[in-house]
């Protein structure tokens, strides 16, 4: 801490009591597990964010932006530095033969699914059960029921140390559940993003999504989880190698493998980030020794470890 002193004063003369001190993030994760934010400031526009970012990028101060906390395991011991909640939620439609919407990257991806659904616009059905943010989705290339973000995405606009950008989606060099921001070969973030839909009828659009929430109700655990843990292998299921290596059901503390779902870690109250970490590392052994297959974190690991 001693190294930020310095720098960490012109980050707090600038924003005041907009910035809480010690605060544990736990609430803000969808497993609700983890530690405290050394800092923690909320942004409530794609300019705020903009704005906060561009100093701690001047001042080099230490950071971590949190979104919807869907796919992040915090640390028991927190988050050093300062952590930005992007709570930047504006939304805008634009309607015509071929409808479009901007959002800012706090959205919540869900939400923003059904509200398409109720002016009869089609595309997003596929988002209406994934967890986090657009901004998370953009980052990481989010998707389910075989539609993803690069499918709908038209130009994402990032915050880079050169200023405020917009990207086509080909520039974002997606892959399955990656990009080139997740990959790390560009230091930028994700303030808002345009994406494209379709006319349709609220009727079946909402039908679509009442078909995809049933589906994903009985194949995953209700309450405070996280998934999907594991990327799925070329050609298999990271779900299908857990439970084939007979490891659904397997507790250490208060976490456990969702006897529901392999892919889904359940926190079942008080839960530790480090018995999630150990169930992570259980299961990559395992199925390491069984299958000869190396599963990779779809979700990652923030703070100190």
């Amino acid at each position: 801490m001693q190294t930020m002193t310095m720098p960490l004063d012109i980050f707090l003369a600038a924003f005041g009591d907009k910035v809480k001190e010690n605060v544990s993030l736990a609430p803000y994760t969808s497993a609700r597990i983890g530690g405290p934010a050394d800092y923690l400031i909320t942004a409530n526009s794609a300019d705020e964010l903009a704005e906060i970012m561009a100093l701690i990028w001047r001042e080099h101060l230490p950071y971590f932006i949190l979104g919807g906390g869907s796919n992040v395991l915090v640390s028991d011991k927190g988050v050093r530095g300062i952590t930005i909640l992007n709570r930047a939620k504006a939304v805008r439609f634009e309607n015509g033969d071929r409808p479009r919407v901007w959002v800012e990257s706090g959205v919540v991806f869900s939400n923003l699914a059904n509200r398409c659904a109720s002016k009869g616009l089609s595309g997003l059905e596929w988002a209406a059960t994934v967890p986090g943010t657009i901004g998370g989705a953009v980052y990481g290339n989010a998707g389910a029921f075989g539609g993803d973000i690069s499918g709908n995405l038209i130009w994402a606009e990032l915050l880079t140390e050169g200023g405020r950008e917009k990207w086509p989606a080909e520039k974002m060099e997606y892959g399955y559940r990656t990009s080139v921001l997740k990959r790390g070969e560009v230091k930028a973030m994700v303030l808002s993003a345009e994406l494209s839909l379709k006319n349709a009828t609220k009727e079946s659009v909402s039908a679509t999504i009442a078909e995809f929430s049933e589906r994903r109700k009985s194949t995953q655990p209700p309450g405070a989880s996280m998934g999907s843990m594991f990327k799925n292998p070329t050609g298999d299921y990271a779900g299908r190698l857990i439970e084939a290596a007979g490891l659904k059901g397997t507790r250490i503390g208060n976490a456990e493998i969702s006897p529901v779902h392999g892919n889904f870690f359940v926190n079942h109250g008080k839960t530790k980030a480090s018995d999630i970490r150990a169930l992570i590392e259980l299961v990559q052994k395992t199925v390491l020794t069984k299958f000869g297959i190396a599963l990779e974190l779809e979700v990652e690991l923030v703070g100190e470890w």
